[in-house]
């Protein structure tokens, strides 16, 4: 595995002794680069081929060369969309990923100060930790990677608070990344619960947990979570984790993920295309649960219950069937109509246990990996948000530029969408009639239909199928959402 860290200056005198040198910015910035002071960490670089190297690159690109040791050039766009991150961390992330040994970067921004944070989301998403490669060499080596911001004057930038805080979130991404890699045969839901409770002890007094598994959630009308869950080896389970931060709470947040540790699709078998993959319907739960452990970290100064809902939808004689009907935690009864729809039962459940139980509560933030059409609503790179108040939908909008972690908002229209849950036999059926008309602003009103009527605060559905995994590999997707929501350092 690689180390990650994050400084205000680098320790070598220059950069020989690593194996990889990454120069990263703004083409437009880089130029400024072979004019500027003597760096001597790049040295070398800037009075030997830097400025061939960097027009060798139209617009964007890496280019590299051997001196004393590999030196590589990453020039992201000067312009981007208006949707886009300033720094393009897609880009960066991509350019990254690959490098061998131990790595220096330097990244170079005119407002890097604004930047460290996302920056060092995509630095920590291009290595990612898991690994059963049997082979010596590779993603198992022990190095380390080492990241020196500097402003457009090419200095260092000397504010060592901002290392813990960023720290803190790659960590939390490399954490969310690597629970979503692990295969169902490792991470099970007794494994993740096993896991959310070593967290909580290392996290300190700060944090308590809590757990209702498998009979209980069925005894205590978790009837969503207990049915998705009932018929897998490892029983389902609802785990809840409190941070109580130093001094007064700006504000109390509630985290909701869904943590399907594998979908089979139940009764309604995915296909043998369909499956492959699917240990990655529980990476809302991670992104999440990574991002409650990097705001623990830097102690936000707000309350945050983190409610994972861990289940595995399997296949068996004691499975949901199409044609059941349950009941959820809100008291609502649902007819099950697609049991390859389980997300929503369970998020409903747990949104519910928010509403209901979590007094003075401001902000219910659901997050899951819930539809095939958001990819198609909202593409690849962007997760959909979906929110009843346009002050909400402009927070998380922004938290997910300032983060990277980009997000774009879903048709919100409750009174024209939800007749498309209509059920003869109960209150709602948990998949629409028409899967052409809207279909992930659909099943966010689902969850949303659960929220108790009682509360006063807001609530914003997550849904990020498509940013939560690249290339077989979990992106940690979440992580830095959270942390720009909660107006973190180096997220603000």
């Amino acid at each position: 595995m690689k180390a990650l860290t994050f400084q205000d200056t680098t320790n070598i005198e220059n950069s020989s002794s690593a194996d990889e040198v990454l120069v990263i910015g703004r083409k437009c910035i880089l130029k400024g680069l072979s004019t500027a002071p003597t760096f001597t960490p790049l040295e070398d670089l800037i009075k030997g081929p830097f400025d061939r190297m960097l027009n060798s690159i139209s617009d964007s690109g890496k280019a590299s060369t051997y001196l004393s040791t590999k030196y590589s050039i990453i020039a992201l766009p000067d312009e981007v969309s208006r949707h886009n991150h300033k720094m393009s961390l897609h880009k960066l992330t991509e350019f990254v990923a690959g490098s061998k040994g131990n790595v220096q970067i330097f990244v170079i921004d005119d407002e890097i100060e604004k930047q460290v944070g996302g920056v060092s989301c995509s630095i920590a998403r291009a290595f990612p930790l898991y690994s059963k490669k049997s082979s010596a060499k590779g993603e198992a080596e022990n190095n380390d990677v080492n990241t020196v911001f500097l402003n457009q004057n090419f200095e260092p930038v000397q504010k060592p608070e901002l290392w813990k805080a960023v720290h803190a979130a790659a960590e939390g991404v490399q954490l969310a990344a690597k629970l979503t890699d692990m295969p169902p045969n490792e991470l099970t839901t007794d494994a993740y619960a096993a896991e959310c409770r070593r967290i909580a002890e290392e996290l300190g007094d700060c944090v308590t947990i809590e757990e209702i598994k498998g009979d209980e959630l069925k005894e205590r009308g978790y009837g969503g979570v207990y049915g998705v869950g009932k018929c897998a080896v490892c029983p389902p389970r609802v785990v809840i984790m409190n941070y109580t931060p130093p001094g007064e709470s700006k504000e109390y947040v509630a985290l909701v993920g869904k943590g399907i540790v594998y979908d089979t699709g139940g009764l309604a078998l995915k296909t043998k295309t369909g499956m492959p993959g699917m240990k990655h319907d529980m990476a809302g739960s991670s992104g999440l649960l990574g991002g409650f452990v990097a705001a623990v970290k830097v102690k936000v100064p707000r309350r945050i219950t983190l409610i994972l809902a861990i289940a595995e939808n399997a296949i068996g004689p004691n499975a949901l069937r199409n044609d059941d009907v349950i009941t959820l935690y809100s008291g609502k009864t649902v007819e099950i109509n697609n049991t390859d729809a389980e997300g929503r039962l369970v998020l409903g459940d747990c949104v519910a246990h928010a509403s209901k139980h979590l007094e003075s509560l401001d902000l219910i933030l659901d997050m899951a990996t819930l539809t095939g059409a958001q990819s198609i609503t909202t593409g690849k790179k962007h997760g959909a948000i979906l929110t009843k108040k346009q002050s909400t939908e402009d927070r998380i909008y922004q938290a997910g530029k300032t983060s990277g972690d980009l997000v774009f908002p879903l048709l919100y229209a409750p009174e024209l969408l939800k007749p498309e849950f209509s059920s003869k036999v109960a209150d709602m059926k948990n998949s629409v009639a028409n899967r052409s008309n809207a279909q992930s602003s659909c099943a966010g009103h689902f969850i949303e239909s659960h929220i108790d009527e009682t509360f006063e605060g807001e609530w914003v559905h997550v849904d990020m199928a498509g940013p939560g995994s690249d290339k077989d590999r979990g992106t940690g997707f979440g992580v830095g959402l959270v942390l720009g929501v909660l107006e973190a350092e180096g997220f603000m």
